[in-house]
């Protein structure tokens, strides 16, 4: 494993320093991960221990790495043009899904089940459940306050959506393990529905954070079994194709929620959102990322208060923290964690190493590897 240490340094700040952000050591996990695309952090073989899931849409075979030591396993073989998984804790399955395209009447969006033998380190078989245009984004969900779990499939864009207007409706949907048959939330969304994320927003109950051409909408399954959606932001204001957002993500500082975006689709900006219930603020905090395609918080130095972790695909390439100045989101602090070491597709957001504090992992699609990011605490 070759080790380079990165050590992060301010690089833009408008206000007086604030408490200086976490120091990251890069790890290199895996080259030759053509397309590199998803990452997950998972307990794959239910050691005790997280691995790494890691999705490679130019290859076939879906592998991933053993912790701590980053053993290389095949978990499943002849899947195409993979775009996503969902891998649940508590769910003895993995979801997939393969044969994807930008184009919609290019893309099969086949979604499949992998079920693992006796043991897990060996290949999982594989079972088709689905098809259904540009399946495009899969995540656990516990949706309905039981605690359940299911498996929530946002497609990109509609099976009708041509470049660039993509003008179409696009269907949200979700399956129950065991059952596994489409299950429809609605097809409100329109245009790219680029990203999604999983968050409890008024009670325990979990609901769905799209992010569109329309803007950010969260979606809520009541108890009456009705399904309600609220848009928060319409995103980016520019015309249609360029309007709304790309991916979004949750955050705290201290009992203060707020939202992190990528905009537009594919977009240069990163856009913190703050308020409360159904009314938000949009502040841009920067405008320099060449095709941003990942974005998630965490609190990396322990101090109450989530940062943000954005990542890019297009030279230079990299992945930037976001350290909010004084505590209050009124402005925020850029760092380069990277910078011409991983074209992040996607990273995520967990403790590898079992110390207590978040690492990040982030996989490249022009670079093809597999980076951890080791949280040395604040130096």
């Amino acid at each position: 494993m070759r080790l380079t240490p990165v050590i992060l340094a301010a690089v833009l700040s408008f206000l007086p320093a604030a408490a200086s952000p976490a120091s990251f050591r890069e790890h290199t996990v895996a080259t030759g991960l053509r397309g590199g695309y998803q990452v997950v952090a998972f307990d794959v073989n239910r050691d005790g221990r997280t691995d790494l899931i890691a999705l490679a849409s130019g290859m076939t075979e879906l592998v991933w790495y053993e912790g701590p030591h980053w053993t290389r396993h095949v978990l499943a073989s002849g899947l195409k043009r993979m775009i996503n998984l969902a891998a649940c804790p508590g769910m003895e399955e993995i979801v997939v899904a393969h044969e994807f395209a930008n184009v919609p009447r290019n893309s099969t969006g086949i979604v499949s089940v992998l079920t693992p033998g006796p043991d897990r380190t060996q290949p999982w078989t594989v079972r088709e459940i689905d098809r259904l245009t540009t399946s495009h984004r899969l995540r656990c969900a516990r949706l309905d306050g039981t605690g359940a779990t299911v498996v929530v499939n946002a497609p990109l864009a509609g099976a009708k959506a041509d470049a660039p207007d993509y003008r179409d409706h696009v269907p949200l949907v979700y399956y129950k393990p065991g059952e596994w048959k489409r299950i429809l939330i609605n097809e409100a969304n329109q245009g790219v529905v680029h990203g999604i994320y999983i968050t409890p927003w008024s009670d325990r109950r979990e609901e769905i954070l799209t992010a569109s051409f329309l803007g950010i909408h969260r979606h809520r399954l009541e108890k009456n079994g009705s399904w309600t959606r609220v848009r928060l932001s319409p995103g980016d204001p520019a015309p249609w194709p360029q309007s709304g957002a790309s991916d979004v993500a949750p955050g705290r500082l201290g009992k203060a929620r707020f939202l992190a975006s990528i905009e537009p689709w594919h977009g240069n900006q990163v856009a913190v959102y703050r308020g409360s219930k159904d009314q938000w603020t949009r502040t841009v905090i920067d405008t320099a990322l060449n095709d941003g395609h990942t974005i998630y918080t965490g609190d990396f130095d322990g101090d109450g208060r989530d940062e943000i972790v954005a990542g890019y695909r297009r030279a230079p390439y990299g992945v930037n923290l976001y350290q909010a100045e004084g505590g209050t989101g009124d402005s925020w602090r850029k760092t380069v964690l990277s910078e011409g070491s991983v074209s992040a597709a996607a990273c995520a957001v967990a403790d590898l190493n079992a110390d207590r504090r978040l690492d990040i992992a982030c996989i490249g699609s022009a670079t093809a590897n597999l980076v951890w990011y080791e949280n040395l605490g604040k130096q």
